[in-house]
Parts: structure tokens; sequence; C-alpha cells
């Protein structure tokens, strides 16, 4: 009797054991799945947001006269910018239609050294068609392709109305200051061996950092400026549009491609 007691006692141990095997191996199975769900999502890969072939999540802003102007079109897998020969306009933005607030965004940009015009990436921007005729507010990413003042390409300007000065580095107003024209730096031309160059624009908050062929050009806290009173009543600095833009007046050509982004 005893025996046959102790035969159930291993039995029914033995049994609780093959439970608990059974157990812990279906948590370990379960385990990789959720660890991976957990990981990043959609948010933090890379989006593209020119498609190599047509202006597909783009649109044109500007003031009415110039509504009919073919400034921005694609040509040969990039987005062309070219009003050489044509000075009589107002700005002309290329806009995307999608609004962004924290992200990384990476893009292409081949300059000419004959176009004597301005260009520049605006970013968490908005346009507003009833400010004289049409007006984008918001900060910018300078592109400005002249060899004299290559230089101060990466810095941000700012075309928000009440502010429409540089902000950083901080200046009063649209005059960039010469002291600021760093020891050496990397812009490219159309001419040149590897005639592409790269611009990274990171914001987080109100932290700013563009990156332009490898170099830092602004490591910057916008805080007090990005989120002041100018920026909240227009609602931009900290959430908005992209966009190319055409200044002015300006006789440009630039080109543009493998813009893509990822949001933080």
């Amino acid at each position: 009797m005893a025996s046959t007691a102790l035969g159930r006692d291993r039995r029914r141990f033995m049994e609780r054991c093959s439970h608990l095997a059974l157990s812990l191996l279906g948590l370990l199975l379960i385990l990789p799945t959720t660890g991976c769900q957990a990981g990043p999502t959609s948010r933090s890969e890379w989006t593209a947001l020119f498609n190599g072939k047509d202006l597909s999540g783009w649109t044109i802003r500007c003031q009415p006269q110039d509504q009919s102007k073919a400034f921005w079109t694609v040509a040969d897998g990039s987005i062309l910018c070219d009003s050489m020969g044509r000075k009589d306009h107002n700005y002309v933005w290329l806009l995307t239609e999608k609004e962004f607030a924290d992200f990384e965004l990476r893009l292409q940009f081949q300059a000419y050294r004959d176009s004597p015009g301005n260009s520049g990436l605006q970013f968490r921007s908005r346009f507003d068609e009833t400010a004289n005729g049409g007006w984008l507010d918001g900060p910018q990413v300078d592109i400005h392709p002249p060899e004299s003042m290559s230089w101060r390409t990466g810095f941000i300007y700012d075309e928000t109305r009440g502010e429409q000065r540089w902000i950083s580095p901080s200046l009063k107003n649209a005059t960039m200051d010469p002291r600021f024209q760093p020891a050496s730096y990397v812009f490219k031309y159309a001419d040149d061996g590897d005639s592409w160059n790269e611009l990274v624009l990171i914001c987080r908050g109100t932290h700013v950092k563009t990156i332009l062929n490898g170099v830092v050009r602004t490591d910057w806290d916008g805080a007090g400026v990005l989120d002041n009173a100018s920026h909240i009543q227009h609602n931009v600095g900290r959430v908005g549009h992209f966009a190319l833009q055409l200044h002015t007046g300006d006789q440009l050509r630039i080109r543009f491609r493998d813009i893509r982004i990822r949001e933080l």
C-alpha cells in the first residue's frame, strides 16, 4: 500500500512538473513576440516625401498672380526650381500636404554657380492666404547658392510675422553678420565631382540641429523663440508643414531629391 501511494505521489509530481514546463515554454514563446511589438513602430521608420516621379503630396502656395507660373517641376528624378531669367514673381513655395512636429529629415540638393537666387527649407510652417495675398509663417533652414555667402547655408532664418530675422545665430534683422562665417565648411556645386549636398534637419521640441555634408551648422535650443507669442499666434514653430522656397524676385536654379523623414 505504501509503495502504491508513493507511486501515485511520484506520478502527480511528474504531471505537475510537466504542466509547469509547458507553461514556461509557452511564456518563452510569447515573450519575443511581445518584445517586438513593444519596439520601434512606424513612427521611427523612414518615409519618402518625394516619390521621384511627380509632386504628389506637395502643393504650390503663392500669391494669386504667380499661381500659373511653372517654377517648380520634376525633372530627372528630382524636384527642380527654375526661375532663371524670370524675376517677376513674389515668394513661391512648394509645400508638403502633411504636418510634422518632432522629426529627422534628410534631403539632397544640387546648386549651380550661375544661380544668384536664394532658397531654403521651411519647417513647422503654415500658409496664410489672407496675409497680403499669401504668406508662409515659420522658421527656415537657409540654402544660399551664391559662392560669396554659401557658408550661411544651414543657419536658421524666421519668416514668421513678428520675427522675420535670423534666429540662429540671433540677429536683429535679415542682415547676416560676416563674423559668423566659419573657417571651413563644405558646399558643393553641380560642376563638382560629387555634386549633391546632403542636408539633415533634426527637431525635438524647441531644439533644432542642422548638418550640411557631415558638418554641424546649427545646434540650437529655440526655447523662448519658437514658442513665443508670434509663433503661438500663427501656430508655427512647434508643428507645421515643410516647404521648399523660391525667394521673391530671385533668379534661382536648384534641385532636390531623396527627401525622407522619420518622426521622433
